[in-house]
């Protein structure tokens, strides 16, 4: 599954109709419903405000509206890129000014899909993924050690305290979790104590760590 990590605009003509696209990071209908009028208020003047928004992981929270355009020309195809693209915690309006020429349901479906892909196309995304946060304790010696097979395992170091002891958080991936706590062990003769696991979700971005998301 995937959010957006900023809000962005984009904009496309078709037969000098004017499409044009915002979309918005949103963590509750509530956010959605405001976000939507924000866009109806600034762009008071347009003919339709159409929109579509999930909200949720499972996407128990959807919805979306043509505005007065043919039934499922607008509201509904720019829904099903949202969810094509696997999309959530996200809304999309998209603003029409009439250029003079009817478009047809089909080039309807088309302009309000396309307006909507070109703005998710130009925005920084990031996608959702299960893991783990763990701790430990253990001595300097081990140090250099653990941390090579963190940076080579794809194994975030999250947070690092030296004091008497070193205390290490780190941040795995779901599937590889259990296999690489075990290397851990082995590596260091069993010198290492476990003090914290805990689920998480987190952000990634071109693959990387990019922060826990909550």
């Amino acid at each position: 599954m995937k959010i957006i990590l900023e809000n962005n605009e984009a904009e496309i003509v078709e037969k000098k109709s004017r499409f044009i696209a915002n979309i918005a990071m949103v963590s509750s209908e509530e956010e959605a419903l405001e976000f939507i009028d924000k866009i109806k208020k600034k762009y008071y003047d347009a003919r339709h405000n159409c929109y579509a928004y999930i909200i949720g992981e499972d996407g128990n929270k959807k919805k979306c509206s043509d505005d007065g355009e043919p039934q499922r020309s607008a509201g509904m195809p720019m829904m099903e890129v949202l969810e094509n693209q696997g999309y959530f915690d996200i809304v999309a309006v998209v603003t029409r000014y009439f250029g003079g020429t009817l478009l047809g349901v089909g080039g309807l479906i088309r302009a309000y899909q396309g307006a909507v892909i070109e703005a998710l196309a130009n925005t920084k995304t990031g996608e959702i993924r299960d893991g783990f946060r763990v701790q430990y304790k253990f001595g300097y010696d081990f140090y250099g050690k653990i941390k090579y097979i963190a940076d080579s395992e794809n194994i975030v170091i999250e947070d690092t305290v030296f004091d008497e002891m070193v205390t290490i958080s780190l941040i795995f991936e779901k599937e590889t979790c259990e296999r690489l706590q075990k290397k851990l062990v082995e590596e260091t003769n069993a010198n290492i104590e476990q003090l914290l696991i805990e689920k998480i979700k987190y952000i990634t971005v071109d693959d990387k760590w990019y922060k826990e998301y909550k």
